[in-house]
């Protein structure tokens, strides 16, 4: 055998140990971080819905609250339903960003 090749299979070990190493140091923070269950992702979706939903409700009642007492010429109702969807819809996407955020920090810490 020549000097060389036993240098290469000395740092393909080295690099193979760091490797079985890393594997088994994602299996053990795994072990002892579960992932999510169904519950989990229900609830998610639950608080998802209930942030579109509160803010178009509230739009709604201010506009039919409106058309009632300050007629005009233009649906207070459906303005304000818009705007309240809207309102819900930019609450719930920023906190879907937030949490993707988090998540891939947290992905961060298992990669190093």
């Amino acid at each position: 055998m020549s000097v060389a090749s036993l240098g290469c299979s000395v740092i393909d070990e080295r690099s193979f140990d760091r490797q079985v190493g890393a594997s088994v140091a994602r299996k053990l923070k795994a072990r002892d971080n579960p992932a999510p269950g169904l519950w989990f992702g229900l609830g998610v979706m639950g608080v998802i819905g209930w942030s579109v939903a509160v803010p178009t409700l509230l739009g709604a009642a201010l506009g039919i609250w409106l058309d009632h007492h300050h007629w005009s010429s233009h649906s207070w109702t459906l303005a304000f339903l818009v705007a309240g969807l809207s309102i819900g819809c930019i609450n719930a996407g920023s906190w879907v960003v937030r949490q993707a955020r988090a998540i891939q920090g947290s992905d961060g810490d298992r990669n190093a």
